[in-house]
């Protein structure tokens, strides 16, 4: 936003451009847009992003994040739309060049000075990117040669402290100002860790085994030839109903009969069928004593998934419960 903003002042006329994967929204990017008063491009690139992050080219970060690879991605796409501009939203026929609002030292991996120009030559942008906020202390770029940026009144901010950027949200009035930090999925510990074992058991995994991931709490279990079964419980309403949202074919879904209750899907098993169950349901449950890792047979995958189901309805605890089972 402040680099849109910082191009703006000079008369620049900005297009926003935000992309969507199964890890950030362009959430952020739209309410950016509306405060600026520009218009905004934006890109699904959920399935190409994906298969970069099963294998990243310059690795990962402190999680799961290969910013790297990510920034080079993104910008690749921006030069694809550089040259190639939507006619409904550039005015003048052609873009110029790409713009960033990253700041050199604000990320240790991704904004140090070597890994920004690794990213700019990986998108072959060389002299086509600005980055508004630290220009001042990079390479001057063709549109600054040329004069139609004005190098002076671009910015020489760097390092973690955000005090400057502050400074600029009140000079603009800016309302809303969120941080560069969060948004991703693949920076939160929690969900790298989950999203480390799909990789890992389900190497081939697609985008939707990748949200179920974000809609419940996760389980692993092996059945009696080592192949790993997917269990995920709903947390509340919002991740019943998207769990639903989210079943294919040959799922197993099951719920309480006669309560209301968390919702549970089952992947990755073989000849099931829809029927009524009935269990006793445990008053206290230790996760250590359902020995998770231990191969399963079918039935016994069934129950298991069963007492998770109905211990995480409170009110089941203690009690002997009927559960549907149907498959997709």
């Amino acid at each position: 936003m402040l680099a849109a903003r910082t191009l703006m002042e000079q008369g620049v006329e900005v297009i926003g451009l935000s992309f969507k994967s199964y890890f950030f929204s362009t959430a952020k990017a739209k309410k950016a847009a509306e405060q600026l008063s520009i218009d905004l491009m934006e890109v699904d690139f959920s399935d190409e992003h994906l298969k970069m992050v099963k294998n990243p080219a310059h690795g990962y970060g402190k999680n799961m994040n290969p910013c790297i690879d990510c920034h080079a991605m993104m910008l690749k796409k921006a030069k694809e739309i550089m040259n190639n501009p939507p006619s409904p939203l550039c005015q003048g026929g052609s873009y110029d060049f790409v713009a960033t609002g990253e700041v050199l030292g604000e990320r240790p991996m991704s904004q140090n000075l070597e890994a920004l120009k690794l990213v700019e030559k990986i998108a072959g942008l060389k002299g086509k990117l600005i980055r508004p906020l630290s220009a001042k202390l990079l390479d001057e770029t063709d549109a600054e040669k040329s004069g139609k940026v004005n190098r002076d009144r671009l910015l020489d901010i760097s390092g973690r402290s955000r005090a400057r950027q502050l400074e600029l949200v009140k000079k603009y009035g800016i309302k809303e100002y969120s941080s560069p930090a969060g948004g991703c999925l693949l920076t939160d510990p929690a969900f790298s860790e989950k999203l480390l074992k799909i990789l890992e058991y389900w190497p081939r995994c697609q985008g939707n085994d990748i949200e179920l991931l974000k809609n419940g709490r996760v389980f692993w279990l092996k059945n009696k030839k080592g192949e790993y079964i997917l269990l995920v419980v709903g947390r509340d309403k919002k991740d019943n109903q998207n769990l639903e949202g989210l079943a294919r074919s040959g799922d197993l879904m099951i719920e309480l009969a006669e309560e209301n209750g968390p919702t549970c899907l089952i992947r990755g098993m073989i000849n099931h069928e829809s029927r009524i169950m009935e269990l006793e349901i445990p008053k206290e449950l230790k996760m250590s004593e359902l020995k998770l890792g231990d191969e399963k047979s079918h039935e016994e995958i069934i129950n298991l998934a069963l007492i998770l189901t109905g211990y995480y309805a409170a009110k089941a605890r203690g009690k002997k419960m009927k559960f549907n089972l149907l498959i997709k």
